[in-house]
């Protein structure tokens, strides 16, 4: 996308490049100006195309049930649509919720077309099984047969041409915002590398800014703080993104200043790295940010309504699935026992909430005293300690459901981060800031690390875990808690465990 200017030309980098090195030239008459724009937020993109969605979901409904008025050859008309307008309630909020189990708003999905119509294909397919297990659990004739096909099949060609289409009808929508990365380091790279491969579509960093305090060359720096004034306006900033860990130096401070009465938006680069990844950069996390480690709500009425619900979906969820499970049960001990001798459960000790260590139970997956002459440590892929059934086991995730226990006991609950070994939590807490923060909800069966990230059985793992942890705490709710066991579902069901 070329922009046209007077002076010099600026032309916008590929979508995979994040830093715009065009310079800026002394002296008024070539002072580049970018065209002026609306250049939305993260929060607002995704809005945007949620509304469209919404939109498209609903036209979809009203069609469908023009067709179903011709093919039943009625008149389609006022009575026919309110007699059947539940479907409005229905139908949209489902394609949401699996919309959002796909993660068909995660900014890398959205800015690959052709990734994204296979992913509205797979929704539009879940929509249909969803329904079609509700229609045969039903009674006779109280569901309408071909509705949901009329719907899938229009819901995915609106949906598909809105997101096609949508920078066309729409030109703005397809200008990036254009950001100064505000400091020179780790920090500021790590804030470029996550816009480049989780927003290249939606951000543009125009470049890095540093100060005169700054000891060392500058690297690839467009100026320092008393220049950001300046280049705001030239370059059409619409936000400074701050990555300086601790305090700002004093000309980078004044030149912020000067910029936020311009109107330009001022965002720590934590906090955008979250909002992109949907993870905490907590190894970038200073004296200055330390608090976005930390809920977004301390003991509110609001947190106490959500884990009272949340516990009875845990008892209701924990009873259902053990009653479940032993049907399994017998047939399972038969071929455990078959493959390899050993008990059919074995128990382990976990940190818990604040660091309360307690006992987990499980299905035995791997040979009896696996750890006798190592002691603890992680398991790996192919790891030679785990029995055949083990194997299976760990990929449908089935030595998990034991747990279930746990959750009754209120050890657990159905979500949150998994509980590590007491030696692995010291061990990790040395060598990972704010790791103990992990400790301040209640352990879970599953978690957005577990639906977002793979098994781990590194301190880098459990780093990349950590960050997804913390963003899970920071924003945990019962949408999010129901969120994370549709998508574990979804794994289980591929065997997508280890």
């Amino acid at each position: 996308m070329t922009e046209h200017i007077t002076g010099d030309p600026v032309v916008d980098k590929p979508a995979s490049t994040a830093l715009d090195t065009q310079p800026v030239r002394s002296g008024l008459q070539f002072q580049p100006r970018v065209r002026a724009g609306i250049q939305l937020q993260i929060s607002e993109r995704r809005l945007l195309l949620m509304l469209g969605d919404a939109v498209a979901t609903v036209c979809a409904v009203f069609i469908g049930l023009m067709v179903w008025s011709v093919v039943a050859r009625e008149p389609f008309n006022a009575a026919f649509v309110l007699s059947r307008a539940a479907w409005f309630a229905v139908l949209p909020p489902m394609w949401f919720f699996l919309a959002s189990a796909n993660d068909f708003y995660n900014l890398r999905v959205t800015a690959r077309r052709g990734q994204s119509m296979i992913r509205l294909l797979f929704i539009e397919m879940q929509l249909v099984v969803v329904y079609l297990i509700i229609f045969f659990l039903a009674g006779r004739d109280e569901l309408p047969r071909l509705f949901i096909l009329y719907y899938a099949i229009l819901s995915f060609v609106l949906i598909a041409l809105w997101r096609l289409t949508r920078p066309y009808l729409i030109g703005w929508t397809a200008s990036r915002r254009r950001a100064l990365v505000v400091g020179d380091g780790p920090t500021a790279d790590s804030i470029q590398q996550a816009i480049a491969e989780e927003a290249a579509d939606d951000y543009l960093v125009v470049g890095v800014i540093g100060s005169s305090e700054d000891h060392g060359a500058p690297r690839s720096q467009l100026g320092t703080g008393r220049d950001l004034p300046r280049l705001v306006k030239s370059k059409n900033i619409s936000e400074l993104i701050i990555a300086y860990d601790s305090t700002l130096p004093a000309d980078v401070f004044q030149g912020i200043l000067g910029c936020y009465e311009q109107g330009v938006a001022i965002v720590p680069m934590p906090i955008l790295y979250e909002q992109i990844t949907g993870r905490v950069p907590i190894e970038h996390v200073g004296q200055a940010h330390w608090a976005v480690v930390l809920p977004l709500e301390g003991n509110s009425l609001s947190l106490r309504i959500y884990l009272f619900l949340k516990r009875l979906m845990d008892m209701a969820l924990a009873l259902a699935g053990l009653a479940c499970f032993g049907l399994l049960l017998i047939p399972l001990a038969i071929v455990m026992k078959l493959d390899s001798p050993g008990p059919l459960f074995f128990t382990q000790e976990r940190t818990g909430r604040g660091g309360k260590v307690f006992k987990i139970v499980k299905l035995r997956s791997m040979i009896p005293d696996a750890e006798k002459h190592t002691g603890p440590q992680w398991a790996t892929e192919d790891d030679p300690r785990i029995t055949r059934v083990g194997k299976l086991l760990r990929k449908s995730r089935l030595d998990e459901v034991p747990q279930l226990i746990n959750v009754l006991r209120g050890d657990m609950s159905i979500v949150g981060p998994r509980p590590e070994r007491p030696v692995f939590v010291e061990q990790l807490s040395e060598q990972i800031p704010f790791y103990r923060t992990r400790l301040l909800v209640t352990p879970g069966l599953t978690g957005w690390a577990q639906v977002r990230y793979r098994y781990g059985n590194t301190a880098e793992d459990a780093l990349k875990k950590l960050q997804y942890d913390l963003y899970y705490i920071r924003h945990r709710s019962l949408t999010l808690d129901v969120l994370i066991m549709f998508r574990t579902l979804g794994r289980v069901l591929s065997m997508a465990g280890t």
